[in-house]
């Protein structure tokens, strides 16, 4: 049985949708760690994590922001890229979805993004704004698989 056209129509709305608004994060996101209140908002983040250790002790809090954000803006560039460059945007794709498993990887190696004081754990304002990137990992990983598709065919 044939899908209603409008199925289509809603599915690759929905893509588009989701690679435009997966670059548009990636590439605010970006331009905000060149702000002083940003680094400070990373600060507990990249401070608690074993995986930003390195580059936070070698670059510093100001470099280390940067360097992150210049490396969202050109992944959210390579994401955009869509049709006109799938395998760019493939890439970029993964690429995002990479940045995202690491951020979610705050969500163990931060104290601040959990509160105390019940049964079960609670999210904290830093949790709820790490827990997002799940969405955006399942964009990242949809845009993904969309860009690979365009970049078989002939």
């Amino acid at each position: 049985m044939a899908a209603h056209p409008a199925v289509g129509k809603l599915h690759s709305g929905g893509v588009t949708a989701t690679r435009y608004g997966l670059a548009l994060n990636l590439i605010s996101i970006g331009r905000l760690k060149f702000e002083p209140y940003e680094v400070e908002n990373i600060r507990p983040l990249v401070s608690s994590s074993p995986l930003m250790k390195r580059p936070l002790k070698g670059l510093g809090e100001e470099n280390l922001a940067r360097a992150i954000g210049l490396t969202e803006i050109a992944i959210g560039g390579m994401v955009a890229a869509g049709r006109w460059a799938p395998r760019v945007s493939a890439v970029g794709s993964l690429f995002a979805a990479g940045v995202f498993a690491v951020t979610l990887s705050f969500l163990a190696t931060t104290p601040e993004a959990w509160q105390g004081g019940g049964r079960e754990p609670k999210l904290s304002l830093a949790g709820q704004f790490l827990i997002k990137d799940v969405v955006l990992l399942g964009a990242s990983l949809t845009t993904a698989a969309e860009s690979f598709s365009y970049a078989r065919r002939p």
